[in-house]
């Protein structure tokens, strides 16, 4: 990369693979790159809200510890010198984890999250916390959406989708249970990605719904999102919804010869009647324009977006109740009113519901047989105006109930604002669906 390419003015825009190639060509430097981001920080955060810590010192001493290995000639891991997001419900040992709650307010955990452990282990420079909501739910947090700061840059995982849409940072984590790493980036005009369920471990994250749970991130580019998680997926044992399969390089994937065109179905689901009539005409337009059927599902998809709910409300209520019914002063009423509404669920309602997770997935398999991708919208529309909510998961949680990997991809713009596609894949075919997305992101033009 020419260093022209690589100007303190652009530094910020780079994406994290672009930045990696500079930093190995020695065309610019880790502290370059951090006092860029820092910069673009102290000139956008009273606005955007992103950060509920941040340390520049800190992170500029990473960095030039990082150019100093450099230097002396070591060998350097794949997020060498690159700064890296991580939301305020994953475990630091350098910063507090307060997990969007007054309750928590300087909770400083003694150890990192597994993840923040891979992280450091490949290099990365942790330079702070992004803003989440009450407990990752939906209680908002500061954060404003840097397209337009009066509305909703949508949750859980605020902070880190707007951090990356506004140019702090190139890469973050975020977690998603119904749609909190998807809704974000949709509003937020970049890639959201959410793998596989126990793709990564949440070891040292906060457990709202553990039979959903997953760890989701943010990028610029597909490649990029392929560097991260291929850096921080490895097999945790304390983690038991992982499995210690080997996982395909996700990086290897995207650069196979094998490329090729891939199909793709169009699928309405339950929530598509209360999609925006923007969204919905824009849509159609998208998928015509690539050729792109549609696919009905199956009827018994119909109660899936309720089904869903019974599993997460019910393990609110029961991981959350506790708290609330100790702080009840210090939650917000909507947090409550779900705690109550996932106590009127029994036992017999919530093995019922997660018995048709398996049963679901199984009607959806003549599908996913004939494509390697869904598509299907992100979001409702454009983030919506106010910043009293995050909007509604009402299109991601179903997929986060079948445990199948999504991507949010910036390819739609509804008047001058972005709206994700969404991409859904198999489970366990993480690789398949970002060839399918690096290639729609390259024919979008």
């Amino acid at each position: 990369m020419s260093k022209a390419l690589v100007s303190r003015d652009n530094l910020v825009r780079l994406t994290a693979s672009e930045a990696r190639e500079a930093l190995t060509a020695g065309d610019v430097t880790s502290a370059d790159l951090v006092g860029a981001y820092i910069a673009r920080i102290g000139a956008r955060d009273a606005e955007v809200g992103a950060w509920t810590h941040f340390d520049a010192e800190r992170a500029l001493a990473a960095a030039r510890e990082s150019d100093a290995k450099r230097a002396r000639g070591e060998a350097m891991p794949p997020l060498a010198g690159i700064p890296v997001g991580v939301k305020d419900v994953v475990d630091t040992k350098d910063f507090p984890t307060e997990l969007g709650s007054e309750v928590f307010a300087g909770r400083q955990p003694s150890q990192d999250a597994f993840v923040v452990t891979a992280l450091k282990a490949a290099g990365a420079i942790i330079p702070g916390k992004t803003v989440t909501t009450e407990l990752a739910f939906f209680g908002p947090g500061k954060t404003r959406n840097p397209h337009d700061l009066e509305r909703t840059p949508g949750g859980s995982s605020s902070g880190s989708a707007a951090a990356v849409a506004d140019d702090q940072v190139a890469l973050a984590l975020g977690t998603q249970t119904a749609g909190s790493v998807i809704r974000p980036a949709s509003y937020c005009g970049v890639i959201g990605f959410k793998p596989t369920f126990g793709y990564t471990s949440r070891t040292g994250v906060l457990a709202q719904s553990p039979p959903l749970d997953t760890i989701g991130g943010y990028a610029r580019s597909v490649e990029d999102i392929a560097l991260l998680f291929d850096c921080i997926s490895d097999y945790d044992a304390n983690d038991s919804d992982m499995t210690d399969e080997a996982k395909p390089s996700l990086l290897a994937a995207l650069k196979s010869s094998e490329l090729h065109a891939p199909r793709f179905a169009f699928v309405k689901t339950p929530a598509w009647p209360q999609g925006d009539d923007g969204m919905r005409a824009t849509f159609e337009q998208f998928a015509s324009r690539f050729g792109i059927a549609e696919v009905p599902l199956p009827p018994e998809f119909d109660e899936i977006l309720r089904l869903q709910q019974i599993v997460q409300f019910s393990d609110i209520a029961r991981n959350y109740g506790p708290i609330a019914d100790a702080n009840p002063d210090r939650v917000s009423a909507k947090l409550k009113e779900i705690i109550a509404e996932g106590r009127t669920f029994s036992e017999a309602n919530y093995a019922a519901a997660r018995k048709k997770q398996t049963a679901l997935y199984d009607a959806l398999r003549p599908i996913l047989a004939t494509c390697d991708a869904i598509l299907t919208p992100a979001s409702q529309g454009v983030a919506p105006i106010g910043l009293g909510s995050t909007g509604s998961p009402m299109f991601n949680g179903l997929w986060t109930y079948l445990e199948m990997p999504c991507i949010s991809l910036p390819l739609l713009d509804i008047g001058g604002l972005p709206v994700g596609v969404q991409l859904v894949g198999a489970r366990g075919d993480d690789a398949r669906l970002l060839r399918a997305a690096a290639w729609m992101m390259e024919k979008r033009s």
